[in-house]
């Protein structure tokens, strides 16, 4: 590389949720790769964890497994306390825990009328509430330090909805919405706080498997509505992360960047 690299975290500690695999390990090694200070990588599962933090430290990079249930607010404070201890003070979260929660499976539901409210709280409570508290600790050392970043990973189906996702859609839409008020709060303490909107990422699958896969009569309809015709993969996420957390964004604040392959446009 000819000069400083622009995508450069000066030495900044982060916390990244549902890092244990997929998407959340590539954003993890990414800021690592980048000069961060330190990496807290968080999952539900802590084996999972664990083993992200081995490839970090590998990069000569600290870091710590901070295992704990985003969608327990007092798991959330312990778990961040920890980090902070142990790396120094958190000034890049990236909300990336999502899906069904920690322990379910995702899946399209019956129609909205079939379900009750018991069927949607796993939903919220990751992809809304973990949002939420994760940010409700974070944010007071970011204030303190007058500087911080906040990445959440939304969803499509959160910007312009999905039949039998419709639980998981409203939470991950108010997550959108509640990034750009956080935008609006923080932003006079050097805080910018933004979303990442995804479509379909690849099934962590073989090469034999995958091929199966991306033959499916059904794979191929749903591809054909992607522009780029295929699906995400874990580092399509991390880049635009990694910009997002550098100084390369200093001024961008409040905003959902779809990477989706042009599954939707912006407007």
């Amino acid at each position: 590389m000819i000069g400083p690299d622009p995508l450069d975290l000066c030495g900044q500690v982060a916390f990244v949720t549902g890092a244990g695999q997929g998407a959340g390990r590539a954003i993890a090694l990414a800021l690592a790769q980048h000069n961060a200070g330190g990496v807290a990588v968080n999952d539900f599962v802590a084996a999972r964890a664990a083993a992200v933090v081995e490839e970090i430290r590998a990069l000569g990079v600290p870091a710590m497994a901070a295992p704990a249930d985003v969608g327990d607010c007092v798991s959330v404070k312990t778990a961040m306390a920890a980090a902070a201890q142990a790396l120094g003070p958190i000034t890049l979260l990236v909300n990336n825990a999502g899906n069904a929660g920690p322990t379910a499976a995702m899946g399209l539901s019956p129609p909205f009328w079939e379900t009750e409210p018991q069927d949607w709280d796993r939903y919220f409570r990751t992809n809304l509430h973990g949002v939420m508290n994760c940010c409700h600790v974070a944010l007071p050392g970011m204030v303190a330090q007058g500087k911080g970043r906040i990445v959440t990973v939304i969803s499509d189906a959160g910007r312009i909805g999905d039949a039998g996702l419709v639980a998981y859609s409203a939470a991950k839409a108010g997550a959108a919405g509640f990034v750009r008020a956080i935008a609006r709060e923080t932003g006079r303490y050097g805080i910018t706080s933004n979303a990442i909107s995804l479509s379909t990422l690849e099934p962590p699958l073989d090469e034999a498997d995958m091929a199966e896969f991306l033959a499916s009569d059904r794979t191929r309809a749903q591809l054909s509505r992607y522009v780029i015709r295929r699906f995400g993969k874990p580092d399509d996420v991390a880049s635009m992360v990694l910009f997002l957390c550098s100084d390369a964004a200093s001024w961008i604040t409040g905003q959902t960047y779809p990477v989706n392959g042009g599954y939707s446009f912006a407007q």
